[in-house]
């Protein structure tokens, strides 16, 4: 079973992180509540609409990225977004402006005229992302909006959901914890088809043991001499050893409840280099 019993709500103005392993079941959520696959059991809405008895009208509330969303590789962006809007019900003037919304909104405009199949990976999803808010919806579904984009793309991308998750419903579905913690009002985590969390991500991260600890290997020096130094920095709240012996340590180091994780990064980067330790320290 794909998806086993998953209930939830988002509200306008509400960020959704839709967050767990591969194969967890987001993307056939995502695609049942677009409409694209038909659920076996329960209901669906949109608005306030029944995706299952009207689909049609719910539709038009919903964008929707979809995973490797796909393109017409012989249009130009500007002629594949115009042909998204008619496809939305747009024409005339009002499909001109919202194309030109659309290419302001996802930083399209040098690339407007060009062909989908001169783009790069960002610009190709870019030009994906500018569909689905073609016709501004109240509702967005997007399946991982980020993947494949370098840190700077990441980055624009994770700006952008924040700032339309101000005034519509936003459900984008993710693997990696750093972009719910960046764009993310709630989340909820999904495994083996149901729920297991839902909550802010602070309230979340409260709830994984460890989710504060800092990695740290040091190679080339006696194990209980390291540990010894790291349990006397300020920051540290308790050392534990996955690996310690006379050719290095590895382990977890836990913060104080007043360090945060990147200041206890720092300080133990601070003592290695300090020590001359080959190192490696992360959260």
């Amino acid at each position: 079973m794909a998806v086993d019993g998953i209930t939830f709500n988002v509200e306008k103005g509400e960020v959704l992180g839709f967050l767990g392993p591969n194969g967890a079941g987001k993307s056939t959520t995502m695609r049942m509540v677009t409409g694209y696959f038909q659920p076996t059991a329960g209901t669906i809405s949109v608005g306030g609409v029944d995706m299952l008895e009207k689909p049609e009208i719910a539709k038009r509330a919903l964008g929707y990225l979809p995973e490797n969303a796909p393109l017409y590789s012989d249009m130009s962006v500007v002629g594949f977004l115009g042909f998204c809007a008619e496809m939305r019900g747009l024409y005339g003037s009002a499909r001109s402006k919202a194309i030109d919304k659309a290419l302001e909104t996802c930083f399209l405009e040098p690339v407007r005229n060009q062909s989908v199949d001169t783009l790069s990976k960002g610009y190709r999803h870019r030009t994906c992302l500018a569909q689905s808010i073609i016709h501004d919806p109240e509702v967005l579904i997007l399946d991982e909006p980020t993947d494949g984009l370098d840190p700077n793309q990441k980055h624009e991308v994770r700006n952008l959901i924040k700032r339309m998750g101000q005034n519509k419903a936003i459900v984008f579905s993710t693997h990696i914890l750093e972009e719910v913690e960046a764009v993310c009002s709630r989340a909820i985590i999904i495994d083996h088809g149901k729920v297991v969390a839902d909550g802010t991500p602070d309230s979340l991260k409260t709830r994984a043991p460890g989710a504060d600890a800092v990695r740290v290997t040091v190679r080339g020096f006696a194990g209980s001499g390291v540990r010894a130094e790291l349990e006397k920095l300020a920051g540290v709240d308790k050392v534990e050893a996955a690996v310690m012996d006379e050719l290095g340590f590895s382990g977890r180091v836990f913060p104080s409840r007043k360090a945060k994780p990147e200041d206890l990064v720092r300080e133990i980067g601070t003592l290695l280099a300090a020590k001359s330790w080959s190192r490696g320290a992360a959260p």
